[in-house]
C-alpha cells in the first residue's frame, strides 16, 4: 500500500510528536508544512527534514492527498473546510470544531465531496485502551453499571508560555482534556444519550507563571471546572474536568469503569500504553492484565486510521463523525448548567469496533 501524503497546517507544540512519531509510520508521509508564522514554520521544515509552503500552496499542491490540522480549536473547522473545498481528506486535533453548526458543515461538506474526516484523540487506539476494551467484550467484570472519569489540574498557566487558547472560546478543561476521556467511554461502552452538567468561572484572569510572559494576566472566557452525569450505553457516569484544583488526594486521573463481578482501572486516556487493571469481587488485590495489543507509538495512529480507510475497505474509528459527537457531549455538558436540564445529545453514533491486536500493520 503506497502511503498517505499528508501536508501539516499548524507548527505548534504537538506538530513535533506527529512529526517524530510518523516518521516511524509507513502507512503515511507528512511530506510537507505550512503555518502563518513562516519562521516557526521553517524551522519545523528544517527540523524534520520536510518542505514548507504557504497555507494556500498547500491546499493547492496535488501532491498533498490529506490535511493534518494542528491549529487553534477557534478556527480548526474554517482549515478543515478549506482542505475539504480543495478535495483533500482532513484529520484534525480535538476538538473538531468548537460549535455543533460548524461541525455539522465540516461532516456534511465531506459526505458530499466522498471525503473523510479523521479526528484526534486517537490514543484509544493504544495498547491500553485497546486491552481495556478486550477485558470489557470477555465480561470479566460483568455488566458495566457505572464510570468515574476525573481529570484535574491548577490550571496551564503553570507551565505553558502561551496559555492563551485554554481559556478562550475553544478552551476551557472539557474542551482540552474532557476529549480524551469522552472518545475512550464512547470507544469501550457505547455513545452518550444524554448529559446533566454544572460548571464553575472562579477567574476572570489566569497569570502566566512561566516563560517570557511570566507575570502576564490572559482573559478567561469559558468554564474553568466542569462536572456532568453522562449515560454512556446505558451506563452513567460520573465526569470531571478540572483548571482550578490545587491539590488533590488522588494520586493522578481517576478513570474506572463498575462492574456487577468487578473493577476495570483504565489507564490515562493521554497515553497509548497501559497499564489496566482489575479487581473481581473475589480477588484480594489488583491484577494487572497484560497488554493485548502492541500500539505504543504516540500521536499518529488516527492518521494511519486515516491511510487505512482512504486506501481500503478499513473501518474507520477516529471518525469525523466519533469526533462530531464527543464534541455534542462537551457542549451538552455547558448548555445543560445554563439550562438547568438534561441535554439530550443529538448525534447518533456507534461504538467504534476494536482493533485488530496487528494494528498498526496493513490490514488483510
Amino acid at each position: 500500500m503506497d502511503p498517505l501524503s499528508v501536508g501539516l497546517v499548524g507548527c505548534g507544540n504537538i506538530s513535533d510528536r506527529y512529526l517524530g512519531n510518523c516518521a516511524s509510520l509507513d502507512a503515511v508521509d507528512i511530506d510537507v508544512c505550512a503555518d502563518l508564522d513562516t519562521a516557526r514554520a521553517e524551522a519545523t521544515a528544517a527540523e524534520f527534514d520536510i518542505e514548507t509552503r504557504s497555507v494556500e500552496e498547500l491546499m493547492a499542491s496535488d501532491d498533498v492527498e490529506a490535511v493534518l490540522n494542528l491549529t487553534p480549536p477557534s478556527v480548526h473547522a474554517d482549515v478543515l473546510l478549506q482542505g475539504l473545498a480543495a478535495d483533500k481528506h482532513v484529520y484534525t486535533e480535538k476538538p473538531l470544531a468548537i460549535d455543533a453548526a460548524d461541525a455539522a458543515d465540516v461532516l456534511a461538506v465531506a459526505e458530499e465531496r466522498g471525503l473523510l474526516v479523521g479526528a484526534a484523540p486517537d490514543t484509544f487506539l493504544g495498547a491500553g485502551l485497546q486491552t481495556a476494551r478486550s477485558v470489557l467484550d470477555s465480561g470479566r467484570i460483568g455488566q458495566p453499571v457505572g464510570a468515574t472519569a476525573l481529570w484535574t489540574s491548577p490550571g496551564h498557566e503553570h507551565w505553558h508560555p502561551d496559555p492563551d487558547l485554554y481559556y478562550e472560546e475553544g478552551g476551557g478543561p472539557g474542551f482540552d482534556m474532557g476529549p480524551y476521556y469522552v472518545t475512550a467511554l464512547v470507544a469501550l461502552l457505547g455513545p452518550a444519550e444524554r448529559v446533566a452538567g454544572s460548571t464553575a468561572q472562579p477567574h476572570d484572569e489566569r497569570e502566566i507563571g512561566s516563560g517570557d510572559r511570566a507575570g502576564e494576566s490572559v482573559d478567561v472566557s469559558v468554564p474553568t471546572h466542569e462536572s456532568a452525569v453522562a449515560d454512556f450505553g446505558g451506563v452513567p457516569v460520573n465526569l470531571c474536568f478540572s483548571f482550578d484544583v490545587q491539590a488533590s488526594t488522588f494520586p493522578g486521573p481517576a478513570f474506572e469503569i463498575y462492574g456487577t463481578e468487578g473493577t476495570l482501572a483504565l489507564p490515562d486516556p493521554n497515553h497509548f500504553e497501559g497499564p489496566v487493571r482489575v479487581r473481581t469481587r473475589t480477588d484480594d488485590d489488583w491484577e494487572e492484565v497484560p497488554l493485548t495489543h502492541d500500539y505504543t507509538t504516540g500521536r499518529g495512529a488516527g492518521l494511519v486510521d486515516l491511510a487505512y480507510a482512504v486506501r481500503t475497505d478499513w473501518e474507520q474509528r477516529t471518525s469525523g463523525r466519533l469526533a462530531g459527537h464527543v464534541l455534542d457531549v462537551l457542549l451538552g455538558i455547558r448548555s445543560s448548567a445554563e439550562d438547568g436540564s438534561y441535554a439530550a445529545l443529538e448525534t447518533e453514533f456507534d461504538r467504534p469496533a476494536p482493533l485488530p491486536s496487528s494494528f498498526p500493520n496493513p490490514p488483510e
